[in-house]
Protein backbone atom coordinates (compact mmCIF):
# COMPACT_ATOMS: atom_id res chain seq x y z
CA UNK A 1 0.00 0.00 0.00
CA UNK A 2 1.55 3.41 -0.99
CA UNK A 3 2.20 5.56 2.12
CA UNK A 4 -0.07 8.18 3.07
CA UNK A 5 1.16 11.62 2.98
CA UNK A 6 0.86 13.50 6.43
CA UNK A 7 -2.18 15.49 7.52
CA UNK A 8 -1.98 19.08 7.68
CA UNK A 9 -2.96 20.41 11.13
CA UNK A 10 -6.65 22.40 11.03
CA UNK A 11 -6.74 23.94 14.51
CA UNK A 12 -5.07 26.68 15.75
CA UNK A 13 -3.09 26.27 19.35
CA UNK A 14 -5.43 29.01 20.51
CA UNK A 15 -8.83 28.49 18.83
CA UNK A 16 -11.40 25.61 19.36
CA UNK A 17 -12.42 23.10 17.39
CA UNK A 18 -15.15 24.54 14.41
CA UNK A 19 -16.38 20.42 14.82
CA UNK A 20 -16.95 20.62 18.73
CA UNK A 21 -20.42 19.94 19.79
CA UNK A 22 -22.45 22.70 20.70
CA UNK A 23 -19.07 25.22 20.54
CA UNK A 24 -19.84 28.68 18.35
CA UNK A 25 -17.15 29.03 16.55
CA UNK A 26 -14.37 31.67 17.61
CA UNK A 27 -14.62 34.73 15.53
CA UNK A 28 -10.40 35.45 14.04
CA UNK A 29 -10.70 38.86 15.90
CA UNK A 30 -11.65 36.84 19.15
CA UNK A 31 -8.16 35.08 19.77
CA UNK A 32 -10.44 33.30 22.78
CA UNK A 33 -13.01 30.86 22.86
CA UNK A 34 -16.11 32.36 23.92
CA UNK A 35 -17.77 31.72 27.02
CA UNK A 36 -20.37 29.10 25.84
CA UNK A 37 -17.28 27.22 23.85
CA UNK A 38 -15.30 26.78 26.86
CA UNK A 39 -18.01 25.41 28.74
CA UNK A 40 -18.79 23.24 26.09
CA UNK A 41 -15.02 22.31 26.22
CA UNK A 42 -15.32 21.88 30.15
CA UNK A 43 -18.04 19.26 29.63
CA UNK A 44 -16.60 16.86 26.79
CA UNK A 45 -13.08 17.29 28.41
CA UNK A 46 -15.20 16.17 32.09
CA UNK A 47 -17.21 12.96 29.98
CA UNK A 48 -13.97 12.39 28.02
CA UNK A 49 -11.80 12.37 30.70
CA UNK A 50 -13.95 10.33 32.83
CA UNK A 51 -14.75 7.84 30.33
CA UNK A 52 -10.78 7.48 30.23
CA UNK A 53 -10.65 6.60 33.37
CA UNK A 54 -13.61 4.34 33.94
CA UNK A 55 -10.90 0.82 32.71
CA UNK A 56 -8.24 2.14 35.67
CA UNK A 57 -11.33 2.41 38.19
CA UNK A 58 -12.87 -1.25 36.65
CA UNK A 59 -9.60 -2.85 37.60
CA UNK A 60 -7.50 -1.29 40.21
CA UNK A 61 -10.64 -0.35 42.59
CA UNK A 62 -11.42 -4.47 43.12
CA UNK A 63 -7.56 -5.14 43.81
CA UNK A 64 -8.34 -4.77 47.68
CA UNK A 65 -10.85 -6.84 48.12
CA UNK A 66 -9.65 -9.72 45.96
CA UNK A 67 -8.55 -11.44 49.67
CA UNK A 68 -11.89 -11.32 50.46
CA UNK A 69 -13.56 -12.36 47.28
CA UNK A 70 -11.28 -15.40 47.72
CA UNK A 71 -12.80 -16.50 50.96
CA UNK A 72 -16.40 -15.55 49.81
CA UNK A 73 -16.80 -17.38 46.75
CA UNK A 74 -14.79 -20.26 48.40
CA UNK A 75 -12.09 -20.34 45.53
CA UNK A 76 -8.88 -20.58 45.02
CA UNK A 77 -6.49 -17.21 44.49
CA UNK A 78 -5.41 -18.52 40.79
CA UNK A 79 -8.99 -18.76 40.23
CA UNK A 80 -10.30 -15.05 41.82
CA UNK A 81 -7.30 -13.51 39.52
CA UNK A 82 -8.84 -14.57 36.32
CA UNK A 83 -11.42 -11.95 36.84
CA UNK A 84 -9.21 -9.10 36.19
CA UNK A 85 -7.91 -11.38 33.32
CA UNK A 86 -11.28 -11.69 31.72
CA UNK A 87 -11.95 -7.84 32.21
CA UNK A 88 -8.51 -7.12 30.56
CA UNK A 89 -8.67 -9.27 28.05
CA UNK A 90 -12.48 -8.02 27.08
CA UNK A 91 -11.20 -4.48 27.30
CA UNK A 92 -8.47 -4.97 24.58
CA UNK A 93 -10.67 -7.97 22.36
CA UNK A 94 -13.60 -5.13 22.72
CA UNK A 95 -11.68 -2.26 21.30
CA UNK A 96 -10.99 -3.91 17.89
CA UNK A 97 -15.17 -4.46 17.41
CA UNK A 98 -16.57 -0.90 18.62
CA UNK A 99 -13.67 0.49 16.86
CA UNK A 100 -14.89 0.02 13.59
CA UNK A 101 -18.75 0.38 14.75
CA UNK A 102 -17.91 4.00 15.70
CA UNK A 103 -17.13 4.37 12.17
CA UNK A 104 -19.83 3.31 10.25
CA UNK A 105 -22.25 4.42 13.23
CA UNK A 106 -20.99 7.38 14.48
CA UNK A 107 -19.46 7.40 18.06
CA UNK A 108 -22.75 8.34 20.40
CA UNK A 109 -24.48 5.09 19.78
CA UNK A 110 -22.00 2.54 20.11
CA UNK A 111 -20.98 3.80 23.31
CA UNK A 112 -24.09 4.14 24.56
CA UNK A 113 -24.61 1.00 24.31
CA UNK A 114 -21.30 -0.30 25.68
CA UNK A 115 -21.94 1.85 28.32
CA UNK A 116 -25.56 0.50 28.99
CA UNK A 117 -24.01 -2.92 29.02
CA UNK A 118 -21.07 -1.97 31.51
CA UNK A 119 -23.73 -1.01 33.98
CA UNK A 120 -25.81 -4.18 33.78
CA UNK A 121 -22.89 -6.25 33.82
CA UNK A 122 -21.14 -4.48 36.92
CA UNK A 123 -24.33 -4.53 38.27
CA UNK A 124 -24.54 -8.52 38.35
CA UNK A 125 -21.05 -8.68 39.07
CA UNK A 126 -22.30 -7.27 42.35
CA UNK A 127 -24.59 -10.48 43.19
CA UNK A 128 -22.31 -12.92 41.07
CA UNK A 129 -23.10 -16.42 43.46
CA UNK A 130 -20.15 -18.50 41.80
CA UNK A 131 -16.39 -17.20 40.76
CA UNK A 132 -17.43 -19.18 37.27
CA UNK A 133 -20.59 -16.25 36.96
CA UNK A 134 -18.03 -13.30 38.16
CA UNK A 135 -15.13 -14.30 35.64
CA UNK A 136 -17.65 -14.73 33.01
CA UNK A 137 -19.58 -11.08 33.49
CA UNK A 138 -15.95 -9.34 34.44
CA UNK A 139 -15.20 -10.43 30.81
CA UNK A 140 -18.63 -9.02 29.38
CA UNK A 141 -17.58 -5.51 31.80
CA UNK A 142 -14.29 -5.20 29.97
CA UNK A 143 -15.76 -5.99 26.61
CA UNK A 144 -18.52 -3.28 27.10
CA UNK A 145 -16.15 -1.29 29.14
CA UNK A 146 -13.93 -0.86 25.71
CA UNK A 147 -16.31 1.57 24.39
CA UNK A 148 -15.22 3.77 26.42
CA UNK A 149 -11.40 3.26 25.19
CA UNK A 150 -11.86 3.50 22.08
CA UNK A 151 -14.27 5.95 21.51
CA UNK A 152 -13.02 8.54 23.83
CA UNK A 153 -9.64 8.03 21.96
CA UNK A 154 -11.73 8.70 18.29
CA UNK A 155 -13.78 11.58 19.71
CA UNK A 156 -10.51 13.49 20.57
CA UNK A 157 -9.44 12.42 16.91
CA UNK A 158 -13.19 14.06 15.87
CA UNK A 159 -12.97 16.96 17.09
CA UNK A 160 -9.53 17.72 17.45
CA UNK A 161 -5.93 18.08 14.99
CA UNK A 162 -2.91 18.76 15.00
CA UNK A 163 -0.94 20.56 18.49
CA UNK A 164 -4.55 20.40 19.81
CA UNK A 165 -4.80 16.83 19.82
CA UNK A 166 -1.56 16.50 21.54
CA UNK A 167 -3.00 18.82 24.32
CA UNK A 168 -6.49 17.28 24.72
CA UNK A 169 -3.95 13.60 25.44
CA UNK A 170 -1.85 15.37 27.83
CA UNK A 171 -5.25 16.80 29.27
CA UNK A 172 -6.61 13.25 29.32
CA UNK A 173 -3.95 11.94 31.23
CA UNK A 174 -3.90 13.98 33.97
CA UNK A 175 -7.41 12.38 34.35
CA UNK A 176 -6.55 9.16 33.60
CA UNK A 177 -3.78 9.02 35.58
CA UNK A 178 -5.15 10.34 39.12
CA UNK A 179 -8.12 6.82 38.67
CA UNK A 180 -5.06 4.74 39.69
CA UNK A 181 -3.88 6.05 42.69
CA UNK A 182 -7.51 7.03 43.78
CA UNK A 183 -9.06 4.06 43.01
CA UNK A 184 -7.34 1.89 45.35
CA UNK A 185 -7.96 4.32 47.80
CA UNK A 186 -11.62 4.53 47.18
CA UNK A 187 -11.64 0.52 46.83
CA UNK A 188 -10.40 0.57 50.70
CA UNK A 189 -12.67 3.04 51.86
CA UNK A 190 -15.97 0.91 50.37
CA UNK A 191 -14.74 -2.17 52.29
CA UNK A 192 -14.79 -0.34 55.70
CA UNK A 193 -18.76 -0.29 55.35
CA UNK A 194 -19.68 -3.29 52.76
CA UNK A 195 -17.81 -6.35 51.38
CA UNK A 196 -16.74 -7.14 48.31
CA UNK A 197 -19.91 -6.41 45.99
CA UNK A 198 -20.17 -3.22 47.53
CA UNK A 199 -17.17 -2.12 45.40
CA UNK A 200 -19.26 -3.27 42.07
CA UNK A 201 -22.44 -1.54 43.31
CA UNK A 202 -20.06 1.88 43.57
CA UNK A 203 -18.69 0.80 40.16
CA UNK A 204 -22.63 0.53 38.71
CA UNK A 205 -22.92 3.73 40.28
CA UNK A 206 -20.29 5.48 38.31
CA UNK A 207 -20.76 3.70 35.00
CA UNK A 208 -24.43 4.96 35.55
CA UNK A 209 -23.55 8.66 36.07
CA UNK A 210 -21.04 8.80 33.33
CA UNK A 211 -24.02 7.58 31.28
CA UNK A 212 -26.12 10.20 32.07
CA UNK A 213 -23.61 13.14 31.41
CA UNK A 214 -22.18 11.07 28.05
CA UNK A 215 -26.21 11.17 26.93
CA UNK A 216 -26.95 14.49 27.87
CA UNK A 217 -23.94 16.15 27.15
CA UNK A 218 -21.78 14.82 24.05
CA UNK A 219 -22.96 15.16 20.66
CA UNK A 220 -22.38 13.44 17.61
CA UNK A 221 -19.06 14.22 16.41
CA UNK A 222 -18.85 11.85 13.43
CA UNK A 223 -21.27 13.23 10.64
CA UNK A 224 -23.25 10.99 8.51
CA UNK A 225 -20.93 12.07 5.63
CA UNK A 226 -17.64 10.72 7.10
CA UNK A 227 -18.55 7.98 8.17
CA UNK A 228 -17.31 3.63 7.01
CA UNK A 229 -19.56 1.62 4.26
CA UNK A 230 -19.54 -1.84 4.04
CA UNK A 231 -19.90 -4.74 6.47
CA UNK A 232 -16.98 -6.62 8.31
CA UNK A 233 -14.71 -7.34 5.38
CA UNK A 234 -14.48 -3.49 4.93
CA UNK A 235 -13.52 -3.15 8.36
CA UNK A 236 -11.02 -6.00 8.26
CA UNK A 237 -9.72 -3.89 4.91
CA UNK A 238 -9.47 -0.58 6.84
CA UNK A 239 -7.48 -2.07 9.83
CA UNK A 240 -5.26 -4.00 6.82
CA UNK A 241 -4.68 -0.49 5.16
CA UNK A 242 -4.06 0.97 8.67
CA UNK A 243 -1.70 -1.33 9.72
CA UNK A 244 0.27 -1.66 6.10
CA UNK A 245 0.72 2.56 6.63
CA UNK A 246 4.43 1.98 7.74
CA UNK A 247 3.92 5.50 9.92
CA UNK A 248 1.37 4.66 11.57
CA UNK A 249 2.19 1.37 12.81
CA UNK A 250 5.76 2.69 13.51
CA UNK A 251 3.55 4.88 16.06
CA UNK A 252 1.15 2.33 17.30
CA UNK A 253 4.36 -0.08 18.23
CA UNK A 254 6.37 2.74 19.95
CA UNK A 255 3.34 3.07 21.71
CA UNK A 256 2.47 -0.51 22.61
CA UNK A 257 6.09 -1.06 23.81
CA UNK A 258 6.11 1.93 26.21
CA UNK A 259 3.14 0.47 27.29
CA UNK A 260 4.63 -2.25 28.04
CA UNK A 261 7.44 -0.62 30.16
CA UNK A 262 4.48 0.97 32.42
CA UNK A 263 2.91 -2.78 32.63
CA UNK A 264 6.01 -4.42 33.53
CA UNK A 265 6.51 -1.82 36.11
CA UNK A 266 2.89 -2.25 37.61
CA UNK A 267 3.18 -6.14 37.44
CA UNK A 268 7.04 -6.07 39.16
CA UNK A 269 7.41 -3.24 41.85
CA UNK A 270 4.87 -3.90 44.38
CA UNK A 271 7.24 -7.58 44.47
CA UNK A 272 10.37 -5.30 43.83
CA UNK A 273 9.49 -2.21 46.22
CA UNK A 274 8.51 -4.90 49.44
CA UNK A 275 9.98 -7.70 49.13
CA UNK A 276 13.49 -7.29 47.68
CA UNK A 277 14.13 -3.77 49.36
CA UNK A 278 11.97 -4.63 52.17
CA UNK A 279 9.85 -1.50 52.39
CA UNK A 280 6.50 -1.47 53.96
CA UNK A 281 3.04 -1.83 51.57
CA UNK A 282 2.87 2.01 53.39
CA UNK A 283 5.81 3.09 51.24
CA UNK A 284 5.34 1.44 48.27
CA UNK A 285 2.13 2.73 47.94
CA UNK A 286 3.51 6.66 48.61
CA UNK A 287 6.17 5.41 45.49
CA UNK A 288 3.31 4.29 43.89
CA UNK A 289 1.78 7.44 44.19
CA UNK A 290 4.62 9.72 43.40
CA UNK A 291 5.41 7.78 40.50
CA UNK A 292 2.10 8.63 38.92
CA UNK A 293 2.34 12.39 39.76
CA UNK A 294 5.28 12.43 38.00
CA UNK A 295 3.66 10.96 34.85
CA UNK A 296 0.63 13.35 35.35
CA UNK A 297 3.51 16.25 35.60
CA UNK A 298 5.28 15.38 32.90
CA UNK A 299 1.85 15.20 30.95
CA UNK A 300 1.34 18.99 31.56
CA UNK A 301 4.39 20.24 30.98
CA UNK A 302 4.13 18.03 27.47
CA UNK A 303 0.58 19.66 26.98
CA UNK A 304 0.85 23.23 28.11
CA UNK A 305 4.84 24.04 27.38
CA UNK A 306 6.30 21.51 24.82
CA UNK A 307 3.41 20.79 22.23
CA UNK A 308 3.18 23.69 20.06
CA UNK A 309 6.80 24.64 20.52
CA UNK A 310 8.60 21.93 20.01
CA UNK A 311 7.96 19.46 17.20
CA UNK A 312 6.24 16.42 19.05
CA UNK A 313 8.47 13.91 17.01
CA UNK A 314 11.32 15.46 19.27
CA UNK A 315 9.15 15.66 22.41
CA UNK A 316 8.67 11.65 21.65
CA UNK A 317 12.21 11.11 20.89
CA UNK A 318 13.45 12.77 23.95
CA UNK A 319 10.74 10.62 26.10
CA UNK A 320 12.14 7.81 24.51
CA UNK A 321 15.50 8.15 25.30
CA UNK A 322 14.91 9.15 29.01
CA UNK A 323 13.00 6.08 29.49
CA UNK A 324 15.82 3.90 27.80
CA UNK A 325 18.52 5.71 29.74
CA UNK A 326 16.64 4.97 33.12
CA UNK A 327 15.78 1.66 31.97
CA UNK A 328 19.72 0.48 31.91
CA UNK A 329 20.32 2.46 35.00
CA UNK A 330 17.61 -0.17 36.90
CA UNK A 331 19.61 -3.05 34.87
CA UNK A 332 22.90 -1.94 35.95
CA UNK A 333 21.34 -1.72 39.94
CA UNK A 334 19.56 -4.62 39.41
CA UNK A 335 22.48 -7.09 38.16
CA UNK A 336 25.04 -5.58 41.60
CA UNK A 337 27.53 -3.41 39.04
CA UNK A 338 27.16 -0.88 41.00
CA UNK A 339 27.43 -3.28 44.38
CA UNK A 340 24.56 -2.96 47.12
CA UNK A 341 22.12 -0.24 46.51
CA UNK A 342 19.47 0.97 48.45
CA UNK A 343 15.46 1.72 47.60
CA UNK A 344 16.38 5.37 46.81
CA UNK A 345 18.28 5.14 43.33
CA UNK A 346 16.21 2.38 42.44
CA UNK A 347 13.44 4.59 43.14
CA UNK A 348 14.47 7.37 41.67
CA UNK A 349 14.98 5.29 38.23
CA UNK A 350 11.96 3.93 38.33
CA UNK A 351 10.42 7.53 38.81
CA UNK A 352 12.13 8.65 35.93
CA UNK A 353 10.53 6.14 33.62
CA UNK A 354 7.07 6.51 34.53
CA UNK A 355 7.74 10.06 34.33
CA UNK A 356 8.47 10.15 30.81
CA UNK A 357 5.56 8.46 30.00
CA UNK A 358 3.71 11.39 30.28
CA UNK A 359 5.85 12.74 27.05
CA UNK A 360 5.46 9.75 25.27
CA UNK A 361 1.89 8.26 25.52
CA UNK A 362 0.35 11.09 24.72
CA UNK A 363 2.57 12.25 21.65
CA UNK A 364 2.14 8.35 20.02
CA UNK A 365 -1.33 8.24 19.87
CA UNK A 366 -1.56 11.66 18.68
CA UNK A 367 1.08 11.24 15.81
CA UNK A 368 -0.53 8.10 14.83
CA UNK A 369 -4.50 9.38 14.88
CA UNK A 370 -3.26 12.34 12.67
CA UNK A 371 -2.62 9.53 9.30
CA UNK A 372 -6.13 8.59 10.24
CA UNK A 373 -8.63 11.11 9.19
CA UNK A 374 -11.58 9.37 7.83
CA UNK A 375 -10.97 5.90 10.11
CA UNK A 376 -10.38 6.85 13.76
CA UNK A 377 -12.44 4.33 15.52
CA UNK A 378 -10.23 1.53 13.73
CA UNK A 379 -7.19 3.30 14.46
CA UNK A 380 -8.43 4.21 17.82
CA UNK A 381 -8.70 0.09 17.88
CA UNK A 382 -5.65 -1.07 17.08
CA UNK A 383 -3.82 1.34 19.40
CA UNK A 384 -5.60 0.04 22.66
CA UNK A 385 -5.55 -3.55 21.26
CA UNK A 386 -2.11 -3.41 20.58
CA UNK A 387 -0.90 -1.53 23.96
CA UNK A 388 -3.45 -4.19 26.10
CA UNK A 389 -1.66 -7.51 24.28
CA UNK A 390 1.87 -6.29 24.39
CA UNK A 391 1.51 -5.38 28.23
CA UNK A 392 -0.01 -8.37 28.62
CA UNK A 393 2.95 -10.51 27.30
CA UNK A 394 5.40 -8.60 28.86
CA UNK A 395 3.54 -8.56 32.35
CA UNK A 396 4.32 -12.40 33.03
CA UNK A 397 8.29 -11.88 32.30
CA UNK A 398 9.09 -10.26 35.12
CA UNK A 399 8.97 -12.89 37.52
CA UNK A 400 10.84 -15.31 35.05
CA UNK A 401 13.81 -15.67 37.49
CA UNK A 402 12.07 -15.92 40.31
CA UNK A 403 11.58 -13.92 43.66
CA UNK A 404 15.11 -12.83 44.52
CA UNK A 405 16.22 -10.39 41.98
CA UNK A 406 14.64 -7.13 40.53
CA UNK A 407 16.91 -8.04 37.16
CA UNK A 408 13.96 -9.52 34.71
CA UNK A 409 11.99 -6.76 35.19
CA UNK A 410 15.03 -4.09 34.21
CA UNK A 411 15.21 -6.36 31.29
CA UNK A 412 11.89 -6.23 30.42
CA UNK A 413 11.53 -2.44 30.70
CA UNK A 414 15.41 -2.28 28.59
CA UNK A 415 13.98 -4.60 25.54
CA UNK A 416 10.87 -3.24 25.54
CA UNK A 417 12.65 0.42 25.34
CA UNK A 418 14.80 -0.53 22.97
CA UNK A 419 12.01 -1.70 20.69
CA UNK A 420 9.72 1.30 21.33
CA UNK A 421 13.18 3.30 20.37
CA UNK A 422 13.27 1.27 16.81
CA UNK A 423 10.32 0.95 15.88
CA UNK A 424 9.58 4.99 16.38
CA UNK A 425 13.18 5.34 13.98
CA UNK A 426 13.43 2.87 11.62
CA UNK A 427 9.03 2.83 10.65
CA UNK A 428 7.94 6.28 11.71
CA UNK A 429 11.18 7.91 9.72
CA UNK A 430 10.23 11.37 11.28
CA UNK A 431 13.23 12.71 9.59
CA UNK A 432 12.04 12.12 6.26
CA UNK A 433 8.48 14.07 6.97
CA UNK A 434 7.72 17.53 7.13
CA UNK A 435 4.05 18.93 8.06
CA UNK A 436 2.25 20.55 10.98
CA UNK A 437 1.33 16.68 12.05
CA UNK A 438 4.69 15.85 12.89
CA UNK A 439 6.34 19.05 13.75
CA UNK A 440 3.68 20.07 15.80
CA UNK A 441 4.96 23.50 14.88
Amino acid sequence: MPERGPIPASSSPTSPPATAPGAPAATPAAGAATPAARRTGLLVTFVLGGLSALPPLSMDMYLPALPQVTTALNSPAATIQLTLTACLAGMAVGQLVIGPMSDKWGRKRPLLVGMVMYVLATAVCAFAPTAEMLIGFRLLQGLAGSAAIVIARAVVRDLYDGVEMARFFSTLMLISGVAPIVAPLIGGQVLRFSDWRGVFLVLTAVGTLLTLVMWRGLGETLPPEKRQTGGVGAALRTMRGLVADRVFAGYMLAGGFAFAVLFAYISASPFVVQEIYGASPQTFSLLFGLNSVGLIAAGQVNGKLLVGRVSLDKVLAVGLAVITAAAVALLLMSAGVFGEVGLVPVAAALFVVMSAMGLVLPNTNALALMRTPHAAGSASALLGTSSFLVGAVASPLVGIAGEDTAVPMAVVQLVCALLAVACFAGMGRPWQRRGADVQGE
